[in-house]
């Protein structure tokens, strides 16, 4: 959270590549082609009818046999980015997705009730004499770019929205402070995502994710939010502190979860409340990402309680890569070089923090030696730098 808020969404961004689009369907899929799977989508599964296809125009005919309204996604290898996703499937409906997929490794992923990070499997993509192309018109790039993105900051909501209310039930128990502890750093991974996004709310933003030093207690303001409750589960670091009564760890987390399910509404919202994403906020929102990072992950300061920053991190850059990767076809065509530097600096960062993982997540702050993070900070800064050219090239 900064203390200064963004006055607009012009900031992080997303998504893909390749051409995808939804249309309405038959549900016949039995035509023998590769290329042409069927997925059947029910409360708990979702059968994808092959494991494999041929690189080119693939269609994914979902069926939904359940009770719930779904939704469909092909992701990328990370599981993050969208590469083509086909949402409100109504009970006993079929719509299709089809999508140009090059030769890769990907994640399916059926979504019953539109909540969650849905029931996912891996899916791959063998080469072919397909050419696969993306459009070489700029207005269609443009377009996919703010479509998957809005889709993944949707995405991103929906699954924040789900581990928070986890959270804060173990919270609230009172005899689950070591799950709580868990789950803490990985329920944050999703509004780190899409930070930029997340703080655009200037009311919700300072409810959810203040700092204790940003707050003003003389002015009369009341800390609330993550890091509130941050301090609560590791007071190892306060002076004096008092544990917080049952009642109070109610207030507080039930306060946490309101305000988390009214972002999700907003991001959410359709027709003329719906959140626009246009190219140069995408691509603004990249760059406020490694901001993020600069100036709150790699000093240690945004987990102050429980040294979790690396897990922060990891989705700052997360979400600045995604933003990169969303205008990536726009900025191909017009400054290839940058393109090619950029992918090259968000491989060596990513790499650089690959060797501080532990199990599931990552080494605590405090065990990174003064050499591990001045190696951190330079690696942010030499991304930084090019990533500062992202916006001017790809509205040029």
């Amino acid at each position: 959270m900064r203390k200064t808020l963004l006055a607009s969404l012009a900031t992080l961004a997303v998504v893909p590549a390749l051409a995808a689009c939804t249309e309405n369907a038959s549900p016949d899929s039995e035509s023998g082609d590769a290329r042409t799977l069927a997925v059947a989508s029910t409360k708990d599964a979702c059968d994808v009818s092959a494991k494999t296809a041929p690189a080119g125009t693939i269609s994914f005919d979902v069926s939904n046999t359940g009770s719930d309204v779904t939704e469909f996604y092909l992701l990328a290898e990370d599981g993050l980015r969208i590469v083509g996703e086909v949402e409100n499937i109504g009970p006993s409906l079929t719509k299709t997705l089809t999508v140009t997929v090059p030769e890769g490794e990907y994640v399916t992923a059926c979504k019953p009730g539109m909540v969650g990070e849905g029931i996912r499997a891996d899916f791959k993509v063998t080469s072919s004499d397909e050419k696969v192309t993306v459009s070489a018109d700029e207005a269609e790039l443009i377009e996919q770019a703010t479509n998957n993105y809005r889709a993944y900051v949707q995405d991103q909501t929906s699954q924040l929205l789900v581990k928070t209310k986890e959270f804060v039930e173990l919270y609230k128990a009172g005899d689950s402070d070591d799950e709580a502890r868990a789950l803490y750093p990985v329920a944050r991974e999703h509004w780190e995502r899409i930070e930029t996004v997340a703080e655009s709310f200037g009311d919700l933003d300072p409810k959810m994710d203040a700092r204790e030093a940003d707050v003003d207690f003389a002015a009369g303001e009341k800390w609330t939010g993550w890091h509130a409750i941050e301090k609560d589960l590791w007071p190892a670091r306060a002076e004096k502190y008092a544990a917080w009564t049952p009642e109070e760890r109610a207030t507080y987390a039930d306060d946490l979860l309101a305000n988390t399910v009214e972002l999700d509404k907003r991001v959410q919202a359709t027709g003329t409340g719906a959140l626009e994403y246009p190219l140069d906020a995408i691509a603004n929102g990249s760059r406020g990402l490694l901001e993020e990072v600069a100036t709150g992950k790699v000093t240690g300061e945004e987990e102050f309680w429980s040294r979790t920053d690396l897990w922060d991190f990891q989705a700052n850059v997360d979400g600045a890569r995604i933003a990169f990767e969303g205008v990536q076809p726009v900025l191909e065509t017009k400054n290839a070089e940058l393109a090619e530097q950029l992918t090259t600096r968000f491989t060596e960062l990513n790499e650089l923090l690959d060797g501080h993982r532990k199990g599931d997540g990552f080494v605590y702050y405090d065990e990174l030696t003064k050499d591990d993070v001045d190696q951190l900070a330079a690696a942010v800064n030499t991304l930084s730098e090019p990533l500062s050219h992202l916006t001017a090239a790809v509205v040029s």
